[in-house]
């Protein structure tokens, strides 16, 4: 709108001409100029009134803000206060509460100290009324206290001694006729329910064949099937003069046994030569390592026993193939097996952990690997790798007294052992070595000064040695069974274990005529 004014103006400028329309033109502006002013000026102090009227509508927001934060304030500090006066209160009141019971636990004091006063007092009236009784007693028994305490001791003492030794006396009598009794019973029993077969195992075996012919074709050319063999095998093949018959000489029953199926196989056969007696001997060596496997699961089926490591099962087939003093190892875990079941209940043990035990108890016999260890540390340390209980490995390894028995199980393999081992007919011994064996026991003793007999008894398992009185004391003899135990467990080898003896006895003979 100014603009269309300022153009009109101009035109009437236009029109009129000259100064004169210069002059209006100015006039007309400056008019204008101070309307927009005045309006400006007046705008202004609008917008000045609005902004104080705002400013002073924020205050007033603010300060009544301000106002319902002081007044929250200050609530909560007067109920802070209010909480602090009445703990005080409570103090107050709790103070109170403990002097009151000050003051009554004084007065208790105070009459406990009477009543202690009291009691000391009457006390003393007693020590005095005991001792002039105690006084009248010592003139009428001729005798001071200590001397009738200990006099009283004394007699209490020998009476106590005299009772306590009837009394052990026959109990231990009692117990020595039971104990017995029911130890040779359940022996028998146990026995009595075990059938076995007797011992045939040998170090060596027999191969036959048809005719000597087959002897020339077994040997080779210049014996090359022979030591091809032997290689394989690690059996010592013996072709003698003996009519149809060849010897294989091992120690190891499983190498043995390996050499006659394959002896068997090639003679069959017919085809003989040094490559085929390594694919034949690889053959049998692997059927006879599943043969194992199979008897040893078929054994723990047979015996009711479950759970047993793999490796254990093929430990318990392998003792198929070894024997001791002649009684096959396999025969005589699984004899063991039973007897060790059927004592242990009789004793009311488990049966099933006593049978693992008796089974497992030779393991240490047939390691894969040699070891310096005895068997029976062997063995525990095996049962103890595959993951078997403490009680069946301490019975394993405790079957020979070479660590401590800490169950009631360990006796039990150990007597059911012995049993299997020294029953007729179990296990047998060259008869030169064994009476050498006896005879080397008994000179040992005649060594020692003062011995005037000694005799082995029960098959070498006990030394009985008789010493002169006049010569060797009680201690002496002591000494002497341990230094004889001592030099037989280092000079000797034997099975099982020799119980060392020593008779002392003084004889007094006098005659009458």
């Amino acid at each position: 709108m100014d603009g269309m004014y300022m153009a009109v103006v101009a035109l009437v400028g236009v029109v009129v001409g000259g100064g004169a329309a210069w002059f209006l033109l100015n006039s007309v502006f400056n008019k204008k100029k101070e309307n927009i002013l005045a309006e400006a000026a007046k705008e202004g102090e609008t917008i000045k009134e609005k902004k104080i009227l705002q400013a002073k509508e924020k205050f007033l927001e603010l300060k009544s803000q301000h106002d319902r934060d002081v007044q929250e304030r200050n609530k909560k500090l007067q109920q802070a206060e209010d909480r602090f006066k009445n703990k005080e209160r409570e103090l107050s009141q709790q103070i109170e509460q403990y002097k009151r019971k000050e003051k009554d636990l004084e007065g208790q004091k105070e009459n406990l100290q009477k009543m202690v006063e009291f009691n000391q007092k009457k006390q003393l009236d007693l020590d005095k009324a005991k001792e002039k009784a105690v006084s009248l007693l010592e003139d009428i028994a001729k005798m001071s206290p200590d001397q009738a305490k200990a006099q009283l001791m004394e007699q209490l003492k020998e009476d106590a001694r005299i009772s306590a030794a009837s009394q052990i006396q026959n109990i231990v009598d009692e117990a020595k006729v039971k104990a017995n009794q029911e130890a040779k019973k359940i022996v028998i029993q146990t026995i009595q329910r075990t059938a076995v077969e007797h011992a045939v195992e040998n170090s060596v075996s027999v191969f036959n064949i048809e005719n000597d012919e087959m002897k020339g074709r077994i040997i080779g050319r210049e014996g090359r099937n022979i030591r091809a063999l032997e290689a394989a095998t690690g059996v010592e093949i013996i072709v003698d003069d003996t009519p149809e018959a060849i010897v294989l000489s091992c120690f190891d029953p499983v190498r043995r046994e390996i050499a006659r199926l394959s002896l068997h196989q090639l003679v069959t056969d017919g085809r003989i030569h040094p490559q085929r007696i390594e694919e034949v001997v690889a053959k049998v060596r692997k059927n006879i390592e599943e043969e194992i496997v199979e008897v040893g699961k078929r054994t723990c089926i047979e015996l009711g026993i479950h759970g047993l490591h793999s490796e254990l099962i093929r430990m318990v087939g392998r003792m198929k193939y070894r024997s001791s003093y002649g009684q096959n190892l396999l025969q005589h875990s699984r004899e063991v097996a039973n007897l060790c079941a059927t004592m242990a209940s009789e004793l009311g043990l488990n049966p099933k952990a006593a049978k693992r035990a008796g089974l497992l108890h030779d393991i240490g016999k047939v390691p894969d690997d040699e070891s310096e260890l005895p068997h029976a540390i062997l063995g525990m340390k095996l049962a103890e790798k595959y993951g078997e209980k403490p009680d069946v490995c301490n019975a394993i390894g405790a079957h020979h007294d070479e660590i401590e028995m800490k169950t009631m199980m360990a006796p039990i393999i150990q007597v059911c052992d012995a049993i299997s081992g020294a029953r007729p007919g179990a296990r047998r011994e060259v008869v030169e070595a064994y009476i050498q064996r006896l005879r080397d026991l008994e000179n040992m003793a005649m060594e020692y000064p003062g011995v005037s007999k000694s005799f082995a008894i029960q098959a070498g398992r006990e030394l009985r040695v008789m010493v002169e009185a006049d010569k060797v004391s009680d201690d002496q003899a002591d000494a002497l069974a341990v230094s004889l135990a001592g030099r037989i467990e280092t000079e000797m080898t034997y099975p099982g274990q020799v119980r060392v003896t020593v008779i002392r006895e003084k004889r007094a003979v006098g005659v009458a005529r």
